[in-house]
């Protein structure tokens, strides 16, 4: 099946505590910089699959920018949807680990040049082939941001395209209201969703509800396909069978080194939705994506490891699961 992918949203640069539990207000060094976003990250994957896919956001024109469209490129992805200001410097954010997956963020991201994409910066002509939209969450960080989104979304949903989205909350990003808000919205056209674990409570009706009974709601309410991703245990597939029952599937993931979680979930979407997409059976697109996962966590640095189906392939003929 031919497809084209599109993402909306941050690209900046990240720097690395170089100690577990360092603060923010202390003087301490950093590792980096390194080129990240969430959707950059998403896109990259993709691109190393071998999957047509580009990304609509903007940088400054500084070396940082420079370096993250550079990267890019290099990997696979179409730039053409990137914009270079004067008006703003690349985005930035300043990551400090107080273990192997809880962390801190300080981010600069409304007020960077990905802080001024916008409804314009979406070029219908760019989109003409896209066929399917990824949305991240920690990609509606602005009224203007949302617009640039729902405008590509109203496209390539207007011809018959599908949208996965991944809610990818941080907690540094709960007080922008923006972001609350355009949640409904995108979860009304989402034909895949991509939450972690620790997230699904956030769209249950309850506090009581299990994680099958909001998943089943959510699957009567129109989604067609939600993973629930849960790192190193691996992922849980909920569908609905001819009959709608609800089916689950659970694959199992894999104990590597983590180095630096960050990233992992998006390269685990990347990969799931791209063989989703390319007609690959569910069992074995959640089994790369754990794959995928694991390849991202073990590399220090958010896009560093990104991977091509080769190295998921080998990696599975030297690994077993958890």
């Amino acid at each position: 099946m031919e497809f084209k992918i599109c993402t909306v949203g941050e690209l900046l640069v990240e720097f690395l505590a170089k100690e577990s539990n360092q603060r923010f207000d202390q003087t301490g060094e950093f590792i980096g910089p390194y080129p990240s976003g969430a959707p950059a990250i998403f896109a990259d994957q993709v691109a190393k699959l071998g999957f047509p896919v580009i990304f609509f956001s903007c940088v400054g024109k500084d070396s940082f920018g420079k370096m993250c469209i550079n990267r890019l490129k290099k990997d696979g992805v179409i730039i053409d949807g990137i914009t270079s200001h004067s008006m703003a410097n690349t985005g930035s954010a300043f990551v400090s680990y107080q273990d192997h997956s809880d962390r801190d963020f300080i981010f600069n991201i409304p007020n960077s040049a990905c802080g001024l994409l916008s409804f314009n910066h979406i070029d219908e002509k760019l989109l003409k082939d896209c066929t399917h939209l990824h949305v991240m969450g920690s990609s509606l960080y602005s009224f203007r941001a949302i617009d640039a989104m729902r405008k590509a979304l109203d496209i390539i949903k207007n011809k018959g395209g599908t949208i996965s989205f991944d809610p990818n909350l941080r907690k540094e990003m709960f007080n922008i209201q923006e972001m609350e808000q355009s949640f409904g919205y995108i979860m009304e056209y989402t034909d895949i969703f991509l939450p972690s674990e620790n997230e699904v409570c956030y769209f249950a009706q309850n506090n009581d509800e299990s994680e099958q009974q909001t998943m089943s709601t959510l699957l009567n309410n129109g989604i067609k396909h939600i993973v629930v991703k849960g790192g190193a245990k691996g992922a849980n597939y909920y569908g609905l069978d001819e009959q709608k029952s609800l089916k689950m599937i659970h694959v199992d993931g894999f104990n590597v080194n983590s180095v630096d979680p960050t990233g992992a979930g998006d390269c685990f979407g990347a990969t799931f939705v791209s063989l989703l997409l390319a007609g690959y059976p569910v069992e074995t697109a959640l089994q790369f994506a754990n794959v995928s996962g694991a390849l991202a966590v073990s590399k220090q640095g958010p896009m560093e490891g990104t991977s091509s189906l080769v190295e998921i392939k080998q990696f599975l003929s030297q690994h077993t699961t958890v």
